[in-house]
């Protein structure tokens, strides 16, 4: 063997150490072995995806079938996005945030993930840490990761609502400590956190010169008259060290659409669009288009959807609370439920004693033919995540499945 031949070399590694280390979106991964169970002819009754069965708004699908049959969309375009979009997004983002941007601040992504990953890989460089609340999105630890950087969790359970307190950002915070993360509603936990909670967190994240990436894509699912409160208008002390995160995936039904954005000071703006300069170029023009007519357009149809969302909310937590050995907090927000279903585990289930969510969650599905996400993908075991996105005859059907499989549970 030559001596100057490298260790990667020797092993036969084909994939690097760096791609190696990420781990599988385990939402997508639920999600997919749902439909492929479905396909094989079983009636899996599939919560773990956060996509509204709603379709897309007509007249957003007819903005993109007219840009279809332009030529001008058949050609590149500019890849921070179409300039009428990022007027659009920042005037959107005034109207709902109170927060004035310009333009040249905004940044069009191939969805909400791409504008995840090119905000952190803009601000962090290696070792930087970045506090994670959770119950937290899986793609974040992995997207911080890949960037170089360090997540530091800090775990929320549901005697406070899956919300942390300043004393807890406070320990988690030290000399390498460059962002927060702030993200309400949250994705797993529907949890909001109020304005006077939202400004106490900015004012101490300005204290400390850290950056906060906040996403804000759930913006409009809030229940209850519970308001939302962007972080970046609660508490201007931040100045200019504020990303906002946000897309159209949620709100207008559009996930497979692939249209996100972030918005920065211009510097971090510049930065990341040559990042993606070199990795997409721009956005789908078509995709651009539909996005343009959602974000300009009246806010109806979301609110149509959210009168859905807020139904199958109930129905599913009531269900969920049915059960013994489960704990679920009403969710205020986005349109997820984060059940605490430590009491169940250890106990006798199908002949099986689960000692972790990921081993229930498995049990669930090969048994009782459901599909939700375990507590493992976002942080500690212990819970599941269950997307009420669903109809809502299958969001009847799933919870009865639940609450008949789960009710057998012996100590």
């Amino acid at each position: 063997m030559s001596a100057d031949l490298t260790v990667d070399q020797a092993s036969g590694r084909r994939v690097s150490a760096r791609i190696s280390a990420i781990a599988e979106s385990a939402t997508l991964a639920v999600d997919a072995k749902a439909k492929a169970l479905k396909a094989a002819g079983r009636p899996v009754i599939g919560f773990g995806a956060g996509e509204p069965d709603f379709p897309t708004p007509d007249y957003i699908v007819e903005a993109a079938i007219t840009a279809a049959r332009q030529p001008k969309f058949h050609r590149y375009s500019p890849a921070a996005g179409l300039p009428e979009l990022r007027s659009a997004i920042a005037a959107k983002t005034l109207r709902d945030s109170g927060y004035a941007v310009d333009p040249s601040q905004v940044l069009v992504t191939n969805g909400g993930k791409q504008a995840v990953y090119e905000s952190f890989a803009t601000l962090l460089d290696p070792g930087d840490e970045v506090i994670v609340p959770a119950p937290y999105w899986t793609t974040y630890p992995e997207a911080i990761r890949l960037a170089g950087g360090v997540p530091v969790e800090v775990f929320a359970g549901p005697e406070q609502g899956y919300m942390v307190t300043i004393e807890q950002l406070e320990a988690a915070v030290t000399p390498r400590t460059k962002v927060l993360l702030f993200v309400s509603p949250s994705n797993p936990t529907g949890a909001v956190y109020s304005a006077e909670q939202t400004r106490e967190i900015g004012l101490w994240a300005a204290s400390k010169g850290l950056w906060v990436i906040t996403d804000e894509i759930y913006e409009h699912l809030t229940y209850d008259g519970v308001p939302f409160t962007s972080i970046a208008t609660a508490a201007p002390e931040l100045g200019d060290k504020v990303v906002i995160l946000n897309g159209v995936a949620k709100t207008y039904a559009m996930t497979g659409w692939r249209v996100g954005w972030m918005i920065a000071p211009l510097d971090v703006t510049k930065a990341a669009t040559n990042l993606q300069s070199h990795a997409t170029s721009n956005v789908s023009n078509v995709s651009q288009i539909a996005a343009l007519a959602a974000v300009a357009g009246p806010l109806t149809a979301v609110d149509e959807m959210k009168v859905a969302f807020d139904r199958r909310r109930k129905a599913m937590v009531a269900a969920l609370n049915s059960i013994d050995g489960v704990e679920c907090p009403t969710p205020h927000g986005a349109f997820y439920a984060y059940a605490d279903v430590r009491g169940l585990l250890g106990r006798e289930i199908a002949g099986i004693r689960p000692a972790t969510s990921a081993e229930l969650a498995t049990l669930i599905l090969e048994k009782a033919e459901v599909a939700v996400v375990p507590g493992e993908a976002f942080g500690p075991s212990g819970y599941l995540r269950l997307s009420y996105a669903l109809g809502d005859d299958d969001l009847a059907v799933g919870v009865a499945r639940l609450q008949e499989f789960l009710g057998t549970a012996k100590a």
